[in-house]
């Protein structure tokens, strides 16, 4: 949910078209490098190298995955995934997820409950099933004395 935090500007003024309007600079390849650079200082002194890249590209991922949902949702001026170095913003080629209000009082409405229900079918349904193949796939090669 990070990179929605982009959304405070559009109160004091920023445009949702520009580099830190909505789904500009925070819905970013940059912006998820960052992120998970900064999550990772913490671990720096007590792990290993490839401990630190682990954790980092495992944050990294989860931040532009944000992105890349937005990129498939049907409203909204699409995604700066290059900002700030290109501002062009993105949309995927098939867009089935409903785009999701600004506001609260829009999202606790009809409109928020057929986002809800679009979400549930294009994002945590298949979420799910990648879930449960990787822990099943997970539990058939952990070793006899594990299980």
């Amino acid at each position: 949910m990070l990179p929605d935090a982009d959304v405070i500007g559009l109160r004091y003024g920023v445009n949702y078209g520009d580099l830190l309007g909505h789904r500009g600079l925070t819905h970013s390849l940059l912006f998820a490098c960052l992120v998970a650079l900064v999550a990772v200082a913490p671990f720096w002194a007590g792990t290993g190298a490839s401990e630190r890249f682990r954790i980092a590209l495992c944050i990294a991922i989860a931040t532009v995955s944000h992105g890349i949902l937005d990129a498939f949702t049907n409203g909204g001026f699409g995604v700066a995934f290059f900002a700030p170095f290109d501002t062009t913003r993105y949309f995927f080629p098939v867009t089935p997820i409903e785009v999701a209000p600004l506001s609260a009082r829009a999202f606790f409405s009809r409109r928020g409950l057929s986002v809800l229900s679009s979400e549930l079918i294009w994002v945590w349904c298949p979420a799910l099933l990648v879930a449960a193949t990787a822990i099943t796939i997970r539990s058939r090669r952990a070793p006899a004395a594990m299980r």
